[in-house]
């Protein structure tokens, strides 16, 4: 019975120690270092793992970074690294939650001289986001060549689309809006063939198309026709020769796949 308390109390303060060493990692500065590890140790350890954290989020986040300036950006991830407890183990994550964090407050409180800053970074983050995307289309239910408007356009699965107050592919040292604009900017974000990420700049209605089709999937024609409809044009058939040459364009940019094949 002495033997498996004392077995117990080894684990209790193994885990006792775990706590304060990355009490220690988090905050070297306020947190007292585990008993028997030196100085010159622990600056290792603590150099370590924040320099890992911060290099996933400057390759993220370069713009930020930038706008942000050195001093800034090391208060706030050294911050970030401090207060917030990652719930996921893959460092690719990282990126996502530094932006949820921003995002709950910090950018609001810290950053009121950058308005568009959460936008900005989200724009930023979805880079990632498209590159590292798990989706993937079946080349076997594509045609390349289908026709756009009787077939059903195919946007590969791991596409992503966003509309900003901000025209955020703009934003840099140089150009920092002090107000929304007075109409939406939206942007296409998609992975070619050879898996490079390209974003493309579209209207309201050529957004809303690209919803459509990546949602529901309907024929070239349908989508065209439901959009004639939400805008009240009064001549539809414009919108379909408009659109025709626009699903065109973005398959010759290879935003598009082709057709997806009838089952």
């Amino acid at each position: 019975m002495r033997q498996k308390s004392a077995m117990q109390l080894e684990i209790l303060d193994h885990a006792g120690y775990q706590r304060v060493f990355a009490a220690r990692i988090r905050d070297p500065r306020n947190a007292p270092r585990p008993p028997g590890a030196t100085a010159r140790r622990m600056r290792v350890y603590e150099q370590l793992l924040f320099n890992n954290l911060e290099s996933f989020l400057l390759a993220c986040y370069p713009v930020t970074r930038k706008l942000l300036g050195t001093r800034a950006w090391k208060r706030t991830t050294r911050r970030f690294f401090h207060e917030h407890h990652c719930h996921s183990p893959l460092f690719r994550d990282i990126p996502k939650a530094f932006l949820d964090w921003m995002e709950a407050g910090i950018a609001a409180s810290d950053f009121t001289a950058l308005p568009f800053l959460i936008q900005l970074m989200h724009y930023e983050w979805l880079e990632l986001a498209v590159s590292i995307a798990e989706a993937e289309p079946d080349p076997t239910q594509i045609d390349p060549d289908g026709d756009l408007l009787t077939g059903r356009p195919a946007l590969h699965p791991g596409s992503r689309l966003a509309c900003y107050a901000y025209p955020v592919h703009r934003i840099g040292p140089r150009f920092k809006p002090a107000a929304p604009d007075q109409h939406m900017h939206c942007y296409l974000l998609y992975r070619d063939s050879e898996d490079a990420v390209h974003f493309t700049t579209l209207n309201p209605v050529t957004a809303r198309l690209l919803e459509l089709i990546q949602a529901e999937q309907p024929t070239g024609q349908a989508a065209l026709r439901q959009i004639a409809t939400e805008i009240n044009h009064p001549n539809p058939q414009l919108v379909l020769d408009a659109g025709s040459q626009l699903l065109h364009d973005l398959v010759t940019r290879g935003a598009l796949l082709g057709t997806w094949k009838n089952k």
